[in-house]
């Protein structure tokens, strides 16, 4: 028998001895689960480009919620469809406590105190350019959006929001919805800050989930360059500085490497969104039978906590929970 002082496989030998000596688990109460919310009663549309989720109306959507609360699931980030009649130049819409969003919102905290509510704040869902800021002269400005983003962040507030996640990437939001909040008496509503988040390809199922694409041109001059990783560290400082409780990286799968940059250069949670484009190969992949959905889906949450992500929001948060395991 050859001589071999080092034999790595003896720590994989059985289950027991591998669970044993594992670095990492995803657990449930890692996960956020995002949810589509739609005007009506009893309304339960499935989103063509990611099987298995449902633009949901307001009392369907508590229905899921319990469910998943049930599982273990306690955080949702829940997103508005709203009809294109009620987009306009400048969101109104978004601060309409009548509303779709903000008066189901206001019903989900009163019936759902307990679980935790994680809101969205950009321009996109609301706006008739479908852009996340104020267009002016077709240019995306930054400056004249801030206030725009901050009153709908007091605005979810007001209607039990327990996390605001600036999404639009523009300059300077987090500490201007910082301030906004805490001047208005929110000083306890957490901001976890879309920090790093990319000009990807992989949000088209969402666009189509929220018929939110833009009008005209694309979001390059406000989300980052994929090519890019300093560039996160630079976002991140800003964030961190300007008053951001959690840093989130979207979306995950293809920038593990920016999950692990952020996790090793700061101490704040990170989170990471597997996105509805990582989510929709999955399925589609699985439909075909070219390979096994749920342990690619496993091993796809596994990678995204390895990189340094204590918080994964994905669409696989409902069905992870139900399969019970705890990689």
């Amino acid at each position: 028998m050859t001589h071999l002082t080092h034999r790595p496989r003896r720590n994989r030998k059985n289950a027991s001895i591998r669970k044993m000596v594992q670095e990492n688990i995803v657990t449930v109460s890692d996960l956020i689960s995002p949810l589509f919310l739609t005007e009506g009663r009893n309304k339960k549309t499935e989103i063509n480009s990611m099987p298995g989720i449902y633009r949901l109306s307001q009392d369907l959507i508590l229905k899921e919620m319990e469910e998943c609360m049930k599982l273990g699931i306690t955080c949702f980030d829940i997103f508005p469809s709203i009809s294109d009649k009620l987009k306009t130049h400048n969101a109104r819409e978004a601060f309409n406590k009548k509303g779709l969003y903000l008066s189901s919102l206001a019903q989900i905290k009163k019936e759902l105190p307990e679980a935790v509510i994680m809101t969205d704040v950009a321009m996109d869902p609301y706006s008739s350019d479908g852009h996340d800021g104020l267009v002016k002269n077709g240019e995306i400005v930054n400056d004249e959006t801030l206030e725009i983003l901050a009153n709908m962040a007091v605005a979810q507030a007001e209607a039990g929001a327990d996390i605001i996640g600036p999404s639009d990437m523009m300059d300077g939001r987090v500490g201007f919805i910082r301030k906004a909040l805490d001047e208005n008496g929110f000083t306890n509503v957490s901001i976890m800050s879309y920090t790093a988040k990319y000009a990807s390809a992989f949000y088209g199922p969402f666009r189509d989930a929220l018929n939110s694409a833009p009008k005209f041109g694309d979001k390059k001059t406000y989300q980052m360059n994929p090519a890019n990783s300093k560039e996160a560290l630079l976002e991140a400082s800003l964030d961190m500085n300007e008053g951001a409780d959690f840093l989130m990286v979207k979306p995950a799968l293809s920038y593990l490497d920016v999950i692990k940059l952020l996790n090793d250069n700061f101490n704040l949670p990170i989170a990471a969104y597997n996105v509805s484009g990582e989510y929709a190969m999955v399925k589609a992949a699985a439909a075909k039978g070219w390979i096994d959905g749920n342990l690619v889906r496993d091993e796809i949450l596994l990678s995204i906590k390895r990189a340094g992500a204590s918080i994964i929001l994905t669409y696989f948060a409902k069905e992870f929970a139900k399969s019970k395991k705890q990689f």
